[in-house]
């Protein structure tokens, strides 16, 4: 099966400072353990919110406002990998996006690179890599788009492709399927989905192969340990077919 492991938003990383170099290589051993045996199909970490823009979508007009803000309706529903040169390309994009799910919400996240971490130098114009993340509400917990929304999506998916923009896609299951973790000093608290919102920004995201949701309770308790100790994290299921 396969499972989206969210991280969300610490004071750290909102205050925009880069994480420690020995957390860096701990995780990057962490995570490496998952790569070599082929069960990491995806991951990022994002910046703090003024990295990022929130577009609300209400009776047919837009609103967009940039970080840096305060999490509101944070529960995805999917996740777009975007290549772009500017963000305003990547607001057009998802413009384009929302107009086509009608009243929601889709937020904008800049993708932490090497350099921003301080692995290494900044290379001479690098694409800006943007996750596009489309907010849950009644129809994707429900369990989908309408067929029209399915089609309109799907013809804009393979226009960004195309276009070079679209590097991955990512659809996620309803949240009552999902797991919340609170994690206190390495002490794990569950919260069991269905989740109505989550007002916390997400920090980062891991897409593993697992043989099931026991498992993936164990990736995170490691995970946590790692990070720390202290720190919020959802489970939620990943559609193969998407």
């Amino acid at each position: 099966m396969r499972f989206m492991m969210m991280h969300k938003n610490d004071p750290h990383t909102e205050a925009g400072l880069p994480p420690p170099m020995e957390l860096v290589v701990k995780m990057g051993e962490f995570i490496g353990e998952f790569a070599r045996s082929g069960r990491l199909l995806d991951g990022a970490g994002l910046g703090g919110s003024k990295t990022r823009t929130r577009l609300v979508f209400r009776d047919g007009r837009c609103t967009v406002k940039h970080g840096p803000y305060r999490g509101e309706h944070e529960l995805p529903a999917a996740m777009l990998l975007l290549k772009v040169r500017t963000r305003e390309e990547a607001i057009g994009w998802a413009e384009r996006y929302g107009k086509i799910l009608g009243d929601g919400e889709i937020e904008l996240g800049k993708i932490n690179e090497p350099w921003d971490l301080g692995v290494m130098p900044a290379p001479e114009n690098p694409p800006l890599q943007i996750l596009l993340i489309e907010k849950a509400d009644g129809a994707t917990e429900a369990g989908g788009r309408s067929p029209q929304q399915k089609a309109e999506l799907t013809r804009l998916k393979t226009e960004m492709t195309r276009a070079g923009v679209l590097v991955r896609s990512l659809r996620l299951g309803p949240s009552a399927g999902a797991k919340r973790l609170v994690f206190t000093n390495n002490d794990m608290r569950t919260i069991d989905g269905p989740f109505a919102e989550s007002k916390e920004l997400i920090g980062g995201f891991a897409v593993l192969e697992l043989s099931g949701m026991e498992e993936a309770l164990e990736v995170c308790r490691r995970y946590a340990e790692v990070s720390g100790g202290t720190l919020e994290a959802d489970i939620r299921t990943v559609d193969p077919d998407d």
